[in-house]
């Protein structure tokens, strides 16, 4: 091959290389590019191993030169390559939101064999700044294999981490920082994510756009409550998988045998990961585009179940009436009530379970007296507790009304007690509920979808959870048959080396 794929990424910090090495002067990375100061230039340094091979080249420079003020900026530039002008005081389409691709050929004459050197230098006299974004360098009869070679190394970076932030539509009101986003979306076909649209188990959904360099997004989100906000982000972080997984972000990421449905049959397909975490409720569907024009959308299932609360034991509880704390197990319609604005709740439950959500049903009668702010906790001996989920303000509209509150951080350890810690009631001086009920997190999940590769019709697509990997088997008990097979074959050894150094010394 005469020439290998040859590019300069500058999206990143520091630059994405093939077949190159860079020398900056008079420029800075500015988040998604290289700002050239006038006079300032990069160097590209690449090598050639055939020339004679090569019957031209294509050079591509993708720039775009800032505004000034209203108007289109200027920032022309000279490139050179091996000091020979291939354009002199090219005039950069300027004041647009796109880099341009600026297309050159080069001359099979001005490669050599070896190192060749590309000089793309800003004007000294410009008047607003050049925005570099990359450099792809190609055979004619190749056209198009760097550009390939540098999506296919960005796709490498497929956890992405944003700082993100809110702001209502339609008014002047500022930003406002909201939790980070992190996201994992991978079927084995190195494309990057063009669009992500997601949806938590709380009835909050969000959709957003990303640049193509995956600096940034933006688009909109929906709260569980149904107030709409503008949503954007920034790129904090991009990892090859599995790094930039932490615990909590693993508990959230789903893996998938999956099919395809075509031809009247179901047909094994790749691996699919998914992560979508903003910081809320669990996903439960994800649709997306990649930048090749691919898209899906899962839906998952949930298979979920109650937890057998073996025991309850309250802080306090009215006996002669019978509202005590054990009723908040049964289905009948009783209730326990405590006369006090404060109370404890100690559920002991059959067997250590990780819990998703749990709800609590309102007793029949007094408003004022139902729980308003709360604290759930958990607990593996019944001594230390770990606090999983808090909530204030909260209301029942309706008398034996059952609410269910998910937790908004996904919890995986198993805990064989939980604490209902009620700090404040909705004005009465006594506390009251008809039942309380728990919610295994689901061992795993299933989903079904579709999918649609680019300039095809869309296909069946579904997935069911990829097994837990085993732990590999220990080895059985040696008998002492082993036992002494080994001694005797590191006796042996011993011997024979002391042999051989007792040959060395008289040689």
């Amino acid at each position: 091959m005469s020439l290998q794929a040859t590019f300069a990424d500058f999206s990143v910090d520091p630059a994405r290389l093939s077949n190159a090495e860079v020398h900056r002067e008079g420029c800075r990375f500015a988040g998604s590019h290289l700002a050239l100061d006038a006079g300032g230039s990069v160097t590209l340094e690449f090598e050639v191993a055939d020339p004679e091979a090569i019957p031209q080249a294509t050079l591509t420079v993708t720039a775009l030169v800032s505004r000034l003020g209203s108007a289109p900026g200027y920032a022309p530039i000279d490139v050179l390559l091996q000091g020979e002008a291939l354009a002199e005081d090219l005039t950069v389409p300027g004041g647009g939101d796109l880099p341009q691709d600026n297309v050159f050929a080069v001359p099979a004459r001005l490669l050599k064999p070896g190192t060749n050197t590309l000089e793309i230098r800003a004007s000294a006299e410009a008047r607003s700044m050049l925005w570099l974004y990359r450099i792809t360098l190609d055979s004619i009869d190749e056209r198009g294999r760097s550009e390939r070679a540098r999506a296919a190394q960005a796709s490498r970076d497929s956890v992405f981490a944003y700082r993100t932030e809110l702001r209502a539509p339609f008014s002047a009101s500022s930003w406002e920082p909201a939790p980070p986003l992190l996201f994992h979306i991978d079927r084995d076909e190195h494309s990057l994510p063009a669009q992500l649209n997601w949806r938590g188990e709380d009835g909050a959904e969000s959709a957003i756009s990303f640049q193509s360099n995956m600096s940034d997004f933006h688009g909109v989100h929906r709260a569980a409550d149904g107030t709409v906000y503008e949503y954007r982000g920034r790129l904090t972080g991009g990892w090859a998988f599995p790094e930039g997984l932490d615990d909590a972000a693993e508990s959230c990421l789903h893996r998938f045998r999956t099919e395809e449905g075509w031809g009247g049959g179901w047909h094994t397909s790749h691996e699919l990961r998914l992560l979508v975490d903003d910081g809320g409720a669990p996903v439960e569907r994800v649709s997306w585009r990649d930048q090749r024009g691919n898209s899906g959308v899962a839906v998952l299932q949930t298979a979920t179940r109650d937890v057998v609360v073996t025991e309850v034991e309250a802080s306090d509880e009215f006996d002669d009436g019978g509202e005590v704390a054990v009723n908040l197990l049964d289905d009948q319609r009783g209730k326990w009530l405590t006369f006090d604005d404060t109370a404890l709740l100690d559920f002991t439950l059959a067997r250590p379970t990780a819990v998703s959500s749990y709800s609590l049903t309102s007793a029949n009668d007094c408003p004022d007296r139902d729980p308003r702010d709360w604290t759930l906790l958990g607990s593996t001996d019944g001594r230390t507790w770990t606090p999983l989920d808090s909530r204030t303000g909260e209301t029942f509209t309706g008398r034996f009304q059952s609410r269910e509150f998910v937790l908004r951080v996904p919890r995986t350890t198993a805990y064989r007690h939980y604490r209902l810690e009620i700090s404040s009631n909705s004005g009465a001086t006594e506390i009251q509920l008809a039942r309380v009920r728990f919610v295994a997190a689901p061992t795993g999940q299933a989903f079904t979808g579709y999918y649609q590769r680019y300039n095809e019709g869309p296909i069946g697509y579904r997935g069911t959870p990829v097994p837990a990997a085993k732990a590999p088997a220990l080895p059985g008990p040696l008998v002492a048959a082993d036992l002494e097979a080994a001694v005797q074959s590191l006796t042996d050894t011993a011997q024979t080396l002391a042999a051989l150094a007792a040959r060395l010394r008289n040689g």
